[in-house]
């Protein structure tokens, strides 16, 4: 697990070393996926990723490998943490013997309309708390993300000798 980890972040920072835009704007479309990649929007990372970094001029590879770095392993904890914290701090409690009426549910075949209605039932008080929650992380995770990214592409592209000019300016001699 850890190796393919790595191979994920080795994989994107080529992929950020190698666009043909500044550090900055490289950054910020990577911050961009980030918080698309953290956000409670499960399932819509990678179309989201895409047209808002079209909307906003961004590159869209640096922006989806952004939207990647929520490994499958991390998304369970993350989202489970986010919103137990913002339920916390938003005053929602937690159902009661959340954990049995958890297993309850998932004892019966997700193909059911019993699975569906138990699944609803339990977890309705916590839609606001997931979606705070997630969208709060997401945008320091992104802000983070920023600050990280700036420096480290710079030092990937003079360690590599790469130039970082926008390819839709001129050169002035």
């Amino acid at each position: 697990m850890i190796r393919l980890t790595k191979a994920a972040v080795r994989r994107s920072a080529e992929m950020l070393f190698h666009t043909h835009d500044t550090p900055h704007r490289t950054a910020a479309a990577f911050a961009l996926g980030v918080f698309i990649g953290f956000s409670p929007f499960i399932g819509l990372h990678t179309v989201l990723a895409v047209c808002l970094a079209f909307a906003l001029g961004l590159n869209r590879v640096a922006a989806v490998a952004g939207a990647y770095m929520n490994l499958p392993w991390v998304m369970a904890p993350y989202y489970s943490l986010t919103t137990v914290l913002s339920a916390r701090v938003m005053g929602v409690a937690m159902p009661a013997q959340f954990a049995h009426r958890l297993r309850t549910v998932f004892e019966q075949s997700f193909v059911t309309h019993e699975f569906w209605h138990g699944l609803g039932q339990l977890l309705r008080p916590l839609v606001w708390p997931y979606v705070t929650g997630s969208m709060f992380a997401a945008a320091v995770l992104a802000a983070a993300t920023y600050a990280l990214a700036v420096p480290a592409i710079e030092v990937g592209r003079r360690h590599l000798h790469l130039p970082h000019r926008h390819p839709h300016r001129e050169e002035i001699p």
